[in-house]
């Protein structure tokens, strides 16, 4: 019989263990400690622990922890990275590097049951969840990555790449706590930013719990009708349902909310649209970023001309919207917004 991994257990169920075998409960905190801030892959490196305690870790535990099976470095320096997780799927990462800011760009699902007309990702089949710890793994190894490469750490994280993080919440949020936890990687969750595409009761569920990370919502379109089109999630997730479910968290956490808008060539990119995207958004704290499109084999769509992308900004400045045109990183690696397919 396969092995359970020993990130997955509780505490109470660790030391349910350790009572059987006689041994000491206090070892737990040890073991966490090794686990989380060392991010130990091998029971064998566990050196405060005793040898007869290693052996019987590794006889009845595992630690499937995630590896890097190949990374590619785009012309930017953008770096993906595909992880291999234990039971043989795939997911991708993706390490930012944008002036001082070094961001790691982490994935939630394999796959994704979604469908976004414009998103490589959501062309392919959900298969499963991430657990917690192999949401984690994806940060450890990235963070690696950029001490390696750029000689320091990571500064953001962003809950961006494969799969709809608020449908694997339970996981997401344990990752999360794991991650700006004195007892994990003790990262500021001011730096950590989760996008969705709108899940309203999950967006209500964050605010219940009162979370300290950012939110950020794919919009891209500020009409039901061209939104269903594109994003059929919004046919159950209707935009007056979203505000009222965005009126609550942000009532109940304080916090901003980050619109990312891609702009559609001749379908989202029109002054109408930028109107309407003005009257949805000037409810809430926050600022809209429009991203340029990156192209999918899959879909029909072409980004916005430039004329059309600065005149579509200026409209939402000048009327109160603060909004910003960000451009995309690691396109010539299939590393940027909407791109990451497993592409193997």
């Amino acid at each position: 019989m396969a092995k359970v991994d020993i990130r997955k257990l509780t505490d109470t169920e660790l030391a349910d263990f350790f009572i059987k075998y006689d041994e000491k409960t206090f070892r737990i905190r040890q073991i966490n400690e090794w686990l989380w801030k060392k991010s130990a892959t091998d029971f064998d490196v566990m050196s405060n622990l005793s040898v007869k305690l290693r052996e019987l870790l590794s006889k009845n535990f595992s630690i499937n922890n995630l590896v890097i099976d190949h990374s590619q470095v785009s012309a930017d320096g953008t770096i993906k990275s595909a992880f291999r997780l234990y039971d043989g799927n795939f997911v991708e990462g993706v390490l930012i590097p944008s002036g001082s800011r070094l961001t790691a760009c982490i994935s939630s699902q394999v796959g994704c049951s979604l469908s976004c007309k414009f998103c490589a990702t959501g062309y392919l089949e959900r298969k499963r969840n991430l657990d917690a710890a192999e949401i984690y793994d994806q940060v450890v190894l990235i963070n690696k990555q950029a001490q390696h490469t750029f000689g320091k750490s990571l500064t953001n994280i962003v809950y961006m790449g494969m799969g709809e993080p608020l449908l694997n919440y339970n996981n997401v949020m344990k990752s999360i706590y794991l991650i700006t936890s004195e007892e994990g990687l003790h990262m500021s969750s001011g730096r950590i930013t989760l996008s969705t595409a709108g899940i309203a009761k999950m967006i209500v569920k964050l605010g219940e719990d009162s979370v300290k990370f950012n939110l950020a919502l794919s919009l891209h379109a500020a009409d039901d009708a061209k939104r269903n089109k594109i994003m059929p999630i919004n046919e159950t997730n209707s935009l007056p349902i979203l505000r009222d479910a965005l009126r609550f968290y942000c009532k109940s956490t304080n916090n901003p909310v980050t619109f990312e808008y891609i702009l559609f060539n001749k379908f989202n990119d029109s002054m109408e649209d930028a109107k309407k995207l003005v009257r949805f958004t000037r409810h809430f704290p926050g600022k809209v970023n429009i991203i340029e499109y990156n192209a999918i084999s899959a879909a029909g769509f072409t980004k916005a001309n430039p004329y059309a992308t600065d005149a579509f900004r200026d409209y939402l400045e000048k009327n109160g919207v603060n909004a910003r045109v960000r451009r995309s990183r690691g396109k010539d690696i299939d590393a940027a917004c909407g791109q990451l397919a497993n592409k193997l």
